[in-house]
């Protein structure tokens, strides 16, 4: 199976992409779901957070209190490295399972993992190919002030605090404009798949 990391900064349309390359017949996992797994009810990794942040960061079901855990590290670094700590070895294995499952049941297939910081955690380095999904930064600006009712200053604030979009396209071996119409990038993206499966299958159709 081909591991194909997907990723792309915020408001590109990364999430659009994902689903049209499922619809093509990738199997696709969603870091961000991975993430919630991970730190469900008695979990080992809900258990190691308890045990470095303490018993405030849970709900009175004893669930993850995400809203109370994210106040703790915002503006910390040092809480966030600890948090990023404990989840990325844990997504990472959850992921790998995940994918050598699909590859006993789909050798020839595409396995992608959907990952915004896949580049800034160094996790690209685990996938045969990195997919890039970009668009042009004013179009970004104006997605991310609709989908999240945000002014013009804040979206550009949030935009800045992450790693540029440039910077990010770097590490492409694909990459997909998604700043014109449906049409053209799911035309692209259908490009895209296609070398995909011929990489699959040119690699362990053997």
């Amino acid at each position: 199976m081909l591991r194909v990391g997907l990723t792309g900064s915020i408001a590109v349309g990364k999430s659009h992409v994902a689903a049209l390359l499922r619809e093509l017949g990738c199997h696709v996992i969603d870091a961000d779901q991975t993430a919630r797994d991970v730190v469900d009810r008695g979990t080992p990794g809900l258990k190691r957070i308890v045990e470095e942040f303490g018993e405030e960061v849970l709900l009175p079901d004893r669930a993850l209190d995400r809203a109370r855990l994210g106040a703790i590290i915002f503006g910390d670094d040092e809480k966030r490295a600890l948090l990023n700590s404990i989840l990325h070895p844990l997504i990472i294995s959850a992921q790998d399972e995940v994918l050598r499952r699909w590859e006993e049941l789909d050798p020839l297939g595409i396995g992608i993992v959907d990952a915004a910081l896949m580049i800034e955690s160094g996790g690209y380095k685990r996938f045969d190919k990195i997919v890039v999904v970009h668009c042009r930064p004013e179009i970004q600006i104006e997605r991310l002030m609709r989908r999240n009712n945000l002014s013009r200053q804040e979206a550009e604030r949030r935009i800045s605090a992450q790693m540029p979009q440039e910077e990010k396209i770097r590490y492409g071996d694909f990459l997909i404009d998604t700043s014109e119409d449906y049409e053209t990038t799911r035309a692209r993206t259908l490009e895209v798949f296609r070398k995909l499966k011929d990489l699959s299958e040119d690699r362990f159709g053997q």
